[in-house]
């Protein structure tokens, strides 16, 4: 018996012969995490597109955040025509989606007309370091754990505002408490079954500092089922807010307070499914690979910190003493650094706790993998596990801008092998569409400051 909510293609097109499904999504992870692509009669994709795909203009990955085109993109530009690519379903990732009526989805991978996959996708980034660890005769696994903050005001009206004078879903710091995250209960009940529903395995909420703020937390998977499920789930809890006249972010930080984190938890197995993190023998409990996969991420961390924090909002959220990390250590089970080791024997694992809610998972996770792979074909040594307070340690920080973290990634060798040239340089030009645009912006900060007073 398959997984809820999942669906063959034999299923499908039995569904979509009973009108039960009159509608197919076939989309993909664009470069800002978002889900991108087309809803399609579900006529047409049993009979057509189901075989061949389905054509989309490749500026979608050569865009900013509002779907402006703009120039420094090998792949695509006015030159050469804003040509096609091709979305081919991956069927493995056909669900149901129980929040949109008579709706199934697919994730699909991205090629170009003459079959060529197209390198600057995020799912081809992550499919490129899956299959370098399938050399090793190794499988990633991963869980990604995403914060979002609950408003009360609709999108559209949180738009109208300028997002400026929103009511938080709750009035003050719920961490783990129950009575006022009960408020937002109907909303969150609904986002979780949808979940479900959809072939996830939604493992439960809880409430967190922030206003408003929760976090559903998923069950670990293959990494690039995480990855799918990620995009799908943020994707669907804005749809399902919105159905409930709120809304929600996932911004690394919305305002002074503590930010949307988004930690993720890898771990590496053997393809007979052996955990090879964990050692019963040794006096740590972890095996010279685990070892050296953890000394890789601290030696290619900050050069790889593009891939984690993608934007300018995604470095004011690296405050001291936030449970945001600023130190690039590692420690059993101490949330004050960026690499936190955790479980015990097969459940043994690393969480990178540097990226946010704003991260594309895809890049992330190819980063993380990268960095293990990095420490382990160099058998890096892994220093001293941190015991104590990592803000205070002393320990190398992260970048602390997006213009520091383009000249690190810029001048990356580890980045450049693993991901190549037009990998690196793509991105490099999503980060500098966006320190352009930041820097050309007059702020309310600086209206505030500088009107009157100076």
């Amino acid at each position: 018996m398959g997984t809820r909510g999942m669906l063959s293609r034999s299923e499908l097109e039995k569904l979509v012969e009973a009108g039960d499904i009159d509608t197919v999504i076939v989309a993909f992870c664009d470069m800002q995490g978002r889900l991108t692509g087309k809803r399609l009669s579900a006529r047409l994709f049993v009979e057509d597109t189901a075989d061949h795909g389905a054509e989309a203009c490749n500026y979608l990955l050569a865009v900013d955040v509002d779907n402006n085109t703009v120039d420094g993109y090998a792949i695509s530009s006015w030159e050469t025509g804003y040509g096609d690519m091709v979305m081919t379903p991956d069927f493995a990732t056909l669900r149901l989606v129980p929040w949109l009526p008579g709706t199934a989805l697919v994730m699909a991978d991205l090629s170009w007309t003459d079959g060529r996959p197209v390198t600057q996708a995020p799912r081809s980034i992550l499919n490129r370091q899956i299959d370098r660890l399938s050399e090793r005769g190794l499988v990633p696994y991963a869980a990604t754990e995403l914060e979002f903050m609950v408003f009360d005001d609709t999108f559209r009206g949180a738009w109208a505002a300028g997002y400026k004078g929103l009511t938080p879903a709750t009035d003050y710091n719920i961490d783990y408490a129950m009575l006022a995250s009960t408020r937002m209960e109907p909303l969150l009940r609904d986002i979780r079954l949808g979940m479900d529903g959809a072939g996830m395995y939604c493992e439960g909420v809880k409430g967190e500092c922030n206003l408003g703020q929760q976090e559903i937390g998923f069950r670990y998977d293959h990494a690039r089922t995480t990855c799918d499920n990620h995009t799908i789930y943020r994707n669907g809890a804005k749809e399902i807010a919105d159905q409930h006249g709120k809304s929600l972010t996932f911004m690394a930080k919305f305002d002074e307070r503590e930010g949307n984190s988004c930690h993720i938890h890898i771990s590496l197995r053997g393809e007979d499914g052996s955990a090879v993190f964990a050692d019963e023998d040794a006096e740590d409990g972890m095996t010279p690979l685990f070892r050296s996969f953890i000394a890789g991420q601290l030696a290619t961390m900050r050069e790889l910190s593009l891939c984690y924090a993608p934007n300018v909002n995604s470095y004011k959220r690296f405050a001291e003493g936030s449970f945001a990390p600023t130190a690039i250590a590692w420690g059993f089970d101490n949330r004050t650094c960026s690499l936190r080791v955790v479980g015990h024997g097969a459940a043994m694992r690393m969480e990178n706790r540097a990226p946010g809610g704003d991260v594309n998972q895809y890049l992330a996770v190819s980063a993380l993998i990268a960095g293990g792979l990095y420490g382990i074909e160099n058998e890096l040594e892994l220093p001293e596990a941190l015991s104590g307070n990592a803000y205070t340690s002393g320990a190398e920080r992260l970048p602390t801008t997006l213009a520091e973290a383009v000249e690190l990634f810029d001048n990356s060798k580890v980045a450049r092998d693993a991901f190549g040239d037009d990998v690196v340089d793509h991105y490099l030009n999503y980060a500098r569409v966006e320190l352009k645009a930041f820097n050309a912006a007059v702020t309310d900060w600086e209206r505030m400051r500088g009107f009157e007073r100076l």
